[in-house]
C-alpha cells in the first residue's frame, strides 16, 4: 500500500463524547447575527440553552464575539457544526 492510494487513517479523539464543548464565533455587529449563530447552534444541539451565550463586542463596536457552548456528541458534528458556522455569510472568524 502506497500514501496516494491508503484512506486517510482515523486519529482518536481527544474529547469524550458528550461534553459541553465552547465554539467561539465572531461576525458584524449587526441585527440577526446573535439569532441566526444561535439557530445553526440548535440545529446540531436540539438542547442548546441560548441563555448560556456569551457576547463581548470590539473596542470599536462593529464587531460582536460570541461563546456558543454546545453538547459535543461526535467528532462528525463538530466537524459540520464548524463547516457550517465558517461558511455562514455572516460569520468573519470561527474558533
Amino acid at each position: 500500500m502506497n500514501a496516494q492510494t491508503d484512506p486517510p487513517l482515523e486519529r482518536p479523539s481527544l474529547i469524550e463524547y458528550p461534553s459541553a464543548f465552547p465554539i467561539k464565533v465572531m461576525g458584524a455587529r449587526a441585527d440577526g447575527f446573535l439569532e441566526a449563530m444561535i439557530q445553526v447552534a440548535r440545529h446540531f444541539d436540539p438542547g442548546f440553552d441560548a441563555s448560556t451565550v456569551e457576547q463581548r463586542p470590539s473596542r470599536s463596536g462593529n464587531y460582536l464575539g460570541i461563546t456558543l457552548t454546545v453538547t459535543a456528541t461526535s467528532r462528525g458534528q463538530l466537524d459540520e457544526l464548524y463547516r457550517t458556522l465558517s461558511t455562514h455569510p455572516m460569520v468573519k472568524v470561527v474558533l
